[in-house]
């Protein structure tokens, strides 16, 4: 597709302020952690992290990263789930879903888990958060990112978001459908977006929008929010795709919320303009459910726990919180008592995998040691010491612990080691290792 096609399209969309949003795609975006409410407060994390941060305008729990060569990922509190790394404006969606803890929630297209884990702070623990993505690999790292958040009431999916809607009528309160686009948004701070671009691509994208849009319909309950958003700037996928779908559902109403960040827009949708605010550009639409009738979705059955799991919660002093125990695959789950019936889709995690039992005794998970704050039997290690390096790495530490022991870095789980009383073998995953 001809450059002239899009930059016609812009300056009409823009008008004069065209040349200040488009004169400087090479300056540094903007970087941004989003604080994971379920481990601290920003305001601990900004005291206690060692990084240079200011608070960002589009999320309470957001916060800004003033130097650009900081490797975020290589952070000890990374790996302990303490913040996820998140282009500043991306968190705007989920805060406009206006979640409360016990609700039912569903994250519709959500790798690589971002805007999940601001769902799962907001809902504290209480309620069902449901999670999908529909590319398997991505579903993977969407899993292991909410493992590594220590989210103990999310159900992972890899579904289409058609079979969801079939398996899970009007069952939820809140629905964040953060569609795949064209990426217009990300052209300042990628160059693959731009050399990728087509008209084309705008279309198709349109085009499966709509179709996932109808879907996520059919999920939301009477009275509840579905939240809209892209990353794009092409009006076939933002007011259009949204004025296409009120057109075809009119059991669905605009809701205007505060968003002083966005520029509004026709049907309760708003734009971010990068030129305006530290962020690059996103679009979104809130949209209320006014009719319906809630759906009969059958309860997951619950079991009783092995008796090898009640020792293990024993001897470490472990207590959960309210749920159902789980069966899936091999191991032991932790699901939530919202979890409905889901043999009909493809589940990766139905709740907190808490282990397996292997010759009478219990193995537990690294997602289990993540959603700890701490047990009876743990060694912490100062962040940047040697010992936390050397646990990173996969190596042994010493200590006089035996048995299993939750290793920590500054107070927060990072996975599990076992002891023999004079050194810590580590059970860090081989993957995870730095």
């Amino acid at each position: 597709m001809p450059k002239e096609f899009f930059e016609q399209r812009e300056r009409t969309l823009l008008g004069e302020r065209y040349e200040t949003l488009y004169s400087a795609p090479s300056k540094t975006a903007a970087r941004g952690v989003t604080v994971n409410l379920l481990r601290c407060t920003p305001e601990w994390f900004a005291d206690h992290a060692g990084l240079s941060v200011s608070p960002s305008p589009f999320c309470s729990a957001g916060l800004l990263i003033e130097d650009p060569a900081v490797k975020l990922g290589r952070h000890p509190y990374h790996h302990a789930g303490a913040f996820y790394s998140q282009e500043p404006s991306a968190s705007a969606p989920a805060a406009m879903l206006d979640v409360q803890p016990g609700m039912k929630v569903l994250d519709l297209c959500a790798a690589p888990g971002g805007k999940s884990s601001q769902l799962a702070a907001a809902l504290q623990g209480r309620g069902v958060l449901v999670i999908n993505e529909y590319v398997a690999a991505r579903a993977d790292i969407l899993k292991s990112n909410l493992e590594r958040m220590g989210v103990s009431n999310a159900v992972v999916l890899n579904e289409s978001p058609a079979r969801i809607a079939d398996a899970l009528p009007e069952f939820f309160d809140r629905v964040l459908v953060d569609a795949p686009c064209s990426g217009e948004g990300m052209f300042r701070k990628e160059e693959a977006a731009v050399t990728d671009w087509s008209q084309e691509t705008v279309q198709m994208c349109a085009r499966r929008q709509r179709e996932i849009l109808d879907s996520a319909a059919r999920l939301v309950r009477p009275g509840g929010r579905l939240v809209y958003s892209t990353c794009t700037f092409a009006p076939e996928e933002d007011e259009e795709t949204v004025a296409a779908f009120l057109k075809a559902h009119p059991e669905f109403a605009p809701e205007p919320v505060e968003a002083p960040w966005f520029v509004p827009g026709e049907n309760a949708s708003y734009r971010m303009w990068p030129h305006k605010l530290l962020g690059e550009g996103h679009f979104a639409a809130v949209l209320r459910k006014t009719q319906g009738e809630s759906g009969e979705v059958p309860a997951c059955p619950g079991e009783k726990c092995p008796k090898a799991w009640e020792s293990f919660a024993k001897e470490l002093d472990i207590a959960l919180p309210e749920g159902k125990a789980v069966s899936f695959g091999q191991s032991l789950y932790w699901a939530p008592m919202e979890l409905p019936e889901l043999n009909r889709l493809k589940v990766l995690r139905p709740g907190l995998e808490l282990g397996t039992e292997r010759k009478g005794r219990f193995e537990p998970a690294h997602a289990l040691a993540l959603w700890l704050k701490t047990c009876a039997v743990a060694e912490s290690f100062p962040p940047e010491s040697p010992e936390m390096k050397a646990s990173l790495h996969g190596e042994v530490v010493p200590s006089g612990k035996k048995g299993w022991c939750l290793v920590q870095a500054g107070g927060y789980a990072i996975g599990w080691g076992k002891g023999d009383g004079s050194v810590l073998k580590n059970h860090y995953p081989k993957g995870l290792r730095r």
